[in-house]
């Protein structure tokens, strides 16, 4: 089973990657943070590393170059993610030795074409590569030197050390997740509600619950993220901060939005307009755990 390190600081671009992934068979580890990459590079040796451009305490172009100077994985193919597509990105992706860099938004079946890409082509360079050493091997006889007690040099010896065992960061993280799912869950079991989707200010999808026909999260994602977007500039020209939530009445249900937290949404469809007294109130006792949760 191919690892796949996602790093990027927004949980819902780290779902939604590892979603994608998890769908095709493949193990996902996520880091939020630089520092937290660089360990779980040394610590569990990925396949691919999939790293956003811009990190709370260091860039994608740090991670990668990190990955090409370490001598037992310089070939880990290296995707870039950017929310801003200029030459001076290209530039410094090809700096630093990036196998691919992807521009935000993204589609995730093109993410994941590409990911495979990475992922065939590392395959066939190992293949050449013991394929050349076996031949190599059968025309020259085998030079093997005695282990050097010299220090190893600095440009070659690990950026990091290896961190402790993951077991406690790995379960926090799932149990993050579960705490999402749990309470959204709650939500969708109140009579009169069809789903609930937790999505971030850019629309993508964080978590979801519920009677969800084919891509209605996604239309909920992206709704919530186009009104708060434009809500929160008409509050700020009436001097009313950001906006808090909003109720869409349709012919056939209604759609409650609620921020969670200054980067994500909540949308909650009804299919009973009297629930929606009852839902309001669930909703916002669901906010504060919601929040610790992200």
């Amino acid at each position: 089973m191919a690892k796949v390190l996602v790093v990027d600081d927004s949980l819902s671009v780290r779902k939604v990657v590892e979603k994608a992934l998890e769908g095709r068979g493949m193990q996902v580890l996520s880091a939020a943070s630089g520092a937290e990459a660089l360990e779980r590079i040394e610590r569990d040796r990925p396949d691919v590393v999939i790293c956003d451009v811009i990190l709370p305490d260091k860039d994608g172009y740090q991670i990668c170059q990190f990955v090409r100077k370490h001598p037992a994985i310089s070939t880990t193919p290296v995707l870039l993610i950017s929310g801003v597509d200029n030459g001076t990105v290209q530039a410094r992706a090809a700096e630093v030795k990036s196998d691919e860099v992807m521009f935000k938004p993204f589609g995730v079946d093109e993410l994941v074409r590409k990911i495979d890409g990475l992922l065939s082509s590392r395959t066939n360079g190992a293949t050449a590569t013991t394929n050349g050493a076996a031949t190599t091997a059968s025309t020259a006889a085998p030079a093997i030197s005695a282990p050097s007690t010299a220090p190893p040099a600095a440009s070659e010896a690990p950026a990091v050390a290896p961190a402790p065992a993951s077991a406690s960061d790995a379960s926090d993280r799932a149990t993050l997740g579960e705490g999402l799912k749990r309470r959204l869950e709650e939500l969708t079991s109140t009579p009169g509600v069809r789903f609930a989707v937790l999505a971030d200010r850019e629309g993508f999808i964080i978590e979801t619950a519920g009677e969800l026909t084919p891509g209605a999260d996604e239309v909920a994602g992206a709704l919530a993220s186009c009104l708060a977007e434009a809500s929160n500039g008409i509050g700020r020209e009436l001097g009313q901060g950001q906006l808090l939530g909003t109720i869409l009445e349709y012919e056939s249900g209604t759609l409650l939005l609620h921020a969670v937290s200054p980067s994500a949404l909540l949308a909650v469809l009804l299919s009973d307009p009297g629930a929606l007294g009852k839902v309001r109130y669930y909703v916002r006792k669901a906010v504060p755990e919601l929040a610790r949760a992200l």
